[in-house]
């Protein structure tokens, strides 16, 4: 499996931090192996700059410049111009081992990553990880910087959260699990005080989480929770599914993105001590409009009474996958 520290290694060569204007290279002048000029002559005059030797500020601007050669496209991240800036104004921060050190916010977005290696534990300053779009289906929270307050995960291959729960970093507030594979009511139970003291935001959006009742018993122990989505799941197809958080959540803020007004609160007053209300079944009214491909029945000769000729009778099922 394609591993996070791969991939990581993978996206700093693709900035070419090693490549001209960065200065990582023989034309910096703070590195050990640089090229030393002579001083220029007389003395008092201003120092000479050889070619491959321009300042920092020159540098710079080749980067910034968007009709330069080196200039990074317009749909890059700021975390790619930060690097290669630091590159130019600071290279020594990105120096073997201490590259990790400058990174607090980590983006690492549809780069096939498939496993969280122990390489992450190098981040020791880290606070935001986002993944999204990658290829995870398994996260180890051993393998997590304590010091993350954001974990985002969207649109991966998570389907269980056991190893992400044995020991998580006791900070985060943040804990993005939306488009994955997740499924209820065996995932349910990850969702407490015990495992995400500090959480404030949990997306749980488009999974196949099922018990309704189960999650809200286990979130309602999260003291911090503010902001739920659950959308795109079947228990939302519950009658009484936004009610019943609502008035089982009182400190939630928003759900589904939507904000809970008091008004809400005093709508659904009473819905929490009803749960029998909040079953595991939903009702779905289709209506057809027209169907093609079909013989249709008035087509046919209606046959005369007394007639001996058969009979012909069609019949047709529908069926519905949810």
């Amino acid at each position: 499996p394609r591993s996070f520290s791969a991939a990581f290694q993978d996206y700093l060569r693709h900035l070419g931090l090693q490549d001209f204007p960065c200065r990582l290279g023989s034309w910096d002048r703070s590195c050990p192996n640089a090229r030393r000029r002579p001083r220029a002559e007389p003395a008092g005059l201003e120092e000479a700059v050889p070619p491959g030797e321009e300042s920092p500020e020159v540098l710079l601007e080749l980067l910034r410049d968007p009709h330069s050669p080196w200039a990074l496209p317009p749909d890059c991240s700021a975390q790619d111009r930060l690097l290669r800036e630091v590159a130019v104004l600071a290279p020594e921060l990105l120096r073997g081992s201490r590259v990790f050190q400058v990174f607090k916010t980590l983006r690492m977005v549809d780069k096939g990553v498939e496993e969280l290696d122990e390489g992450l534990l190098q981040f020791q300053k880290l606070e935001e990880l986002i993944l999204s779009a990658n290829r995870i289906s398994r996260v180890t929270s051993a393998h997590l910087p304590r010091t993350l307050k954001v974990l985002e995960l969207c649109c991966n291959a998570v389907g269980d959260l056991q190893d992400l729960c044995v020991q998580p970093p006791p900070g985060l507030q943040h804990l993005g699990l939306g488009h994955n594979r997740l499924r209820g009511p065996s995932q349910e139970k990850h969702f407490t005080v015990d495992f995400w003291p500090n959480l404030v935001s949990l997306d749980l959006s488009f999974n196949s989480l099922t018990d309704l009742v189960g999650l809200v018993s286990q979130a309602s122990t999260l003291p911090s929770l503010r902001i739920l989505l659950l959308k795109g799941n079947p228990l939302t197809l519950i009658p009484t599914y936004r009610g019943f958080l609502v008035d089982s959540l009182p400190k939630l803020f928003i759900l589904d993105d939507i904000c809970i007004r008091p008004e809400d609160r005093l709508q659904f007053h009473g819905l929490a001590e009803q749960p029998e209300l909040a079953r595991s079944e939903a009702r779905v009214v289709v209506s057809i409009g027209e169907m093609k491909g079909l013989p249709d029945p008035e087509a046919f000769q209606q046959l005369e009474v007394g007639s001996e000729g058969p009979a012909i009778t069609y019949s047709y099922c529908v069926t519905y996958e949810f």
